[in-house]
């Protein structure tokens, strides 16, 4: 479910319930929202590009160039997936080496990828985790966010999503139950509110446009079930709740990053500064896992900035759940709990690549999950 979803379904009224959940579960804390807990803001620029990610071959000198970016808000949630294509392109022309561009998610998961089909990789980056836009991310499975335009995407765009989508989601649960969750199932939890306000979110034109592919994998997704009133601490009498798939970047980033040293990967600091310098790369085959940089790198347009602010909190041991309140949304991970101001509809943020934190509005958003729960 995308994060626009999200937040519909939290004011709708209709949301299936099939069936009411009357088995005793653990105990939901109440989230200590308030903004002297804030420990760090963080700011990430999503690549979006209207016609979906750019996973093609491309030739510079005589390397052989496989881009594999543009993935909007999606990118953790596709990265095997997107791999896996990017990687049977980069291996038709049988090389014993590879290069990766990048060591973002995408980065890593094509570099893995690769190893595992048989090459010798090697990462090229300016920046690794923590200090990558990917280590800034929400960290929930959203394989639809912001992907591709209806206006823009390629008649078999939906197919392609889909199979990038199911070879993710069968990569993710490999990770589910290794030390530290670096994947793990999380509550979900839909607060329907009566109050007129939020009974609808406004609907905004540009913002219809955008895919919305997630129904083509209900087969995948726990159903959502009614919650007893007294077994959650919400300022609802209508709540549902769902299991969904949480990544928690940190632990995940360094799993990877293990099993891609493990295998023999090699880091090697690098700055590109144009296309050509990869012909100065030993390896035949490089593929491109830029992200957002390759707007600049690339000189691709076609790349639009999407902005979006994370205030931090510290992780509860009894807060491992998601909710949307409002325009927030707020997923609490073992690695901090993470509040973002997601606005009105999937134009937030539209073609803004300011990455400098605006403190008082992740003091806004913490402050105002407050009204969630019960007083």
């Amino acid at each position: 479910m995308d994060r626009r979803h999200l937040l519909k379904a939290g004011a709708a009224a209709a949301l299936f319930t099939p069936a009411l959940a009357r088995a005793q579960m653990a105990p939901v804390g109440r989230i200590r929202a308030a903004p002297d807990q804030i420990f760090r803001i963080t700011v990430c620029t999503r690549p979006f590009r209207a016609a979906g990610p750019r996973i093609e071959t491309e030739t510079v000198g005589r390397k052989t160039v496989v881009h594999n970016y543009g993935h909007g808000g999606s990118g953790w949630s596709l990265s095997w997936g997107s791999a896996d294509a990017a990687v049977r392109l980069a291996m038709q022309p049988g090389p014993k080496h590879i290069a990766v561009i990048g060591a973002g998610a995408l980065g890593l998961t094509a570099a893995i990828t690769a190893q595992r089909a048989g090459a010798e990789v090697t990462i090229y980056a300016k920046e690794r985790f923590p200090f990558v836009r990917s280590a800034r991310a929400t960290g929930v499975w959203t394989p639809d966010s912001r992907i591709a335009m209806k206006s823009a995407a390629a008649p078999d765009f939906g197919d392609r999503w889909e199979a990038m989508a199911r070879r993710s989601w069968a990569m993710h649960q490999a990770y589910v139950g290794l030390p530290g969750n670096p994947v793990e199932w999380i509550d979900q939890y839909y607060l329907h509110l009566a109050r007129p306000e939020y009974a609808a979110l406004p609907d905004n034109p540009a913002a219809e446009d955008f895919m919305e592919l997630g129904d083509r994998l209900a087969d995948t997704v726990p159903h959502s079930q009614a919650v007893p009133n007294d077994q959650h601490p919400f300022a609802s009498d209508h709540v549902t709740r769902a299991r969904v798939l949480s990544f928690n970047v940190a632990d995940l980033a360094h799993q990877l990053t293990e099993d891609f040293l493990m295998a023999g990967g090699r880091f090697e600091p690098l700055e590109l500064q144009s296309p050509h310098n990869v012909t100065k790369l030993r390896q035949p085959v490089v593929i491109n896992c830029t992200g957002y940089a390759a707007r600049d790198l690339w000189k691709d347009g076609s790349i639009t900035p999407v902005r979006g602010q994370i205030a931090w909190l510290p992780p509860q041991e009894d807060a491992h759940y998601s909710f949307a309140y409002q325009s927030t949304i707020v997923v609490g991970r073992r690695d901090g709990i993470v509040v973002q101001d997601v606005g009105p509809d999937d134009m937030f943020g539209w073609n803004d690549p300011n990455e400098t934190a605006d403190v008082e509005a992740a003091k806004r958003s913490v402050a105002l999950i407050a009204g969630a729960y019960r007083t």
